[in-house]
C-alpha cells in the first residue's frame, strides 16, 4: 500500500509517500480501507517536532510513528476475531488520535472503538473533516461554556447569547457557527482578510479583520468566546467579557496555556469571569452533534479534496493558517462525493 512516511522532524520535505506493507489486524482492531483523511494541527506540529514538548511524547529525535494523520473515513475491509461493533464494507470515520495515527495511508488497523459508522448524510469528504473540529467546537461551547443552559437563561430575557470566535475560518470555526446558530446565537467570527468574504456567505454575523483592528479593544460585550489558537494573554480578553462569562481556549501556543492554568482561579475570584482551556475527548459528543449537523443550512467549508500526493504541501500550508474550513486529501482517488454506505 501507499502511506505517507515520516523519518525524522523538518519541513514539508520530510514527508514523502512509499510502499508499504498493508498492516496487519490485531483482534479488536479493523482493517479501514481510507477514502479521505484531513489535516489537522497535531499533522503540522509532528511535521516539525513543534512544539518541543511533542518530542516527549511521539519521539525525542524522530516519531515513534512514521506515519502521520489523525483523521479518516473510509471503508471496513477486514475485522479482527474480537471485533464486535463492525462489519465488513460499512463506512466508517472518525478521529483515531487516542489508539495511533496512520491516516495518510491507503490502510490503516486501528481499535474498533477509535471510529464510528458514517451517517448517510455525509459523504466520505465531509466526513474525514468532521469529527475532531467538530469535537472542538461542541465540548468547548456545550460542554465547558455552558451554551445550551445560557442560551435558554438569555430567552427568558428575549436576548440572544453573543459568541465570539477566533481563528474563525479554520474547521473549528465553521463548526462553532453550526452549534452557536442551533442556539440562535449572534456570532461574530476574527480571522485574516482573504477569509472574511467567505465567513460572512458562511452566515457570521459580523467579522472582524485581526490584521486591521485588535479584538480585544472593540466596545462589544461577548457572552462566549472561543479561541482556536491562543497567542494573547487571557487578561486581553476579559475586556470583551460580560460579568460571569467563559472565555475557552481549544488550543495555542504553550506558554500561554500554562499561564491561563496558574491565572484561571485568580482571574475567577477578581474578575467574576472564567477561563478555560479545552482538554479534547476524541469523539466525545460525536453522535450528539449529528442531528444539529443533519439539520443545519449552514454547509461546512471544504479545502480540497486534494490529491494524495500533496499532502505535506497542504501540511505546510495549513501551518501557514492560510486555508479556510478544513483540508481534506483524496486517499482512494475516487467516489469521495459519495454519500451512502452501511
Amino acid at each position: 500500500m501507499k502511506a505517507l512516511i515520516q523519518s525524522k522532524y523538518g519541513g514539508p520535505e520530510v514527508l514523502n509517500i512509499q510502499e508499504v506493507p498493508v498492516p496487519i489486524v490485531k483482534p479488536d482492531e479493523v482493517l479501514v480501507k481510507i477514502h479521505a483523511a484531513a489535516v489537522n494541527d497535531y499533522d503540522w506540529s509532528l511535521m516539525r517536532g513543534k512544539p518541543w514538548l511533542y518530542r516527549l511524547m511521539f519521539g525525542l529525535f524522530k516519531p515513534k510513528s512514521n506515519i502521520p494523520g489523525m483523521e479518516l473515513a473510509g471503508i471496513v475491509e477486514l475485522i479482527g476475531e474480537n471485533v464486535t461493533k463492525y462489519k465488513v464494507g460499512q463506512s466508517v470515520f472518525g478521529d483515531i488520535s487516542e489508539y495511533g495515527f496512520g491516516a495518510f495511508s491507503e490502510y490503516v488497523a486501528i481499535n474498533e472503538n477509535a471510529i464510528f459508522l458514517k451517517p448517510d448524510f455525509l459523504s466520505f469528504t465531509e466526513a474525514a473533516g468532521l469529527s475532531h473540529a467538530a469535537m472542538l467546537a461542541w465540548q468547548g461551547l456545550v460542554q465547558l461554556g455552558e451554551l445550551e443552559s445560557l442560551a435558554t437563561f438569555k430567552k427568558t430575557q428575549n436576548k440572544k447569547v453573543h459568541i465570539l470566535v477566533n481563528g474563525a475560518g479554520g474547521g473549528m470555526g465553521m463548526y462553532a457557527l453550526i452549534i452557536a446558530k442551533h442556539y440562535n446565537a449572534e456570532v461574530t467570527g476574527v480571522d485574516a482578510t482573504e477569509k472574511l468574504p467567505g465567513l460572512l456567505k458562511l452566515g457570521f454575523d459580523y467579522v472582524i479583520d485581526y490584521t486591521k483592528q485588535d479584538v480585544t479593544k472593540i466596545s462589544k460585550k461577548f457572552d462566549l468566546i472561543i479561541d482556536a489558537k491562543t497567542k494573547r494573554s487571557p487578561f486581553s480578553f476579559l475586556k470583551i467579557l460580560a460579568k460571569n462569562t467563559t472565555f475557552i481556549t481549544v488550543g495555542g501556543d504553550l506558554p500561554r496555556l500554562v499561564q491561563i492554568f496558574f491565572v484561571s482561579k485568580y482571574i475567577k475570584k477578581i474578575h467574576h469571569k472564567q477561563v478555560k482551556i479545552l482538554a479534547l475527548k476524541a469523539n466525545q459528543g460525536l453522535e450528539e452533534f449529528y442531528e444539529i449537523l443533519k439539520n443545519s443550512t449552514i454547509k461546512p467549508i471544504i479545502d480540497g479534496p486534494h490529491s494524495f500526493e500533496k499532502t505535506n504541501e497542504m501540511i505546510q500550508f495549513f501551518g501557514e493558517g492560510k486555508h479556510c474550513g478544513k483540508i481534506i486529501i483524496d486517499i482512494a482517488g475516487s467516489k469521495l462525493h459519495e454519500k451512502g454506505g452501511a
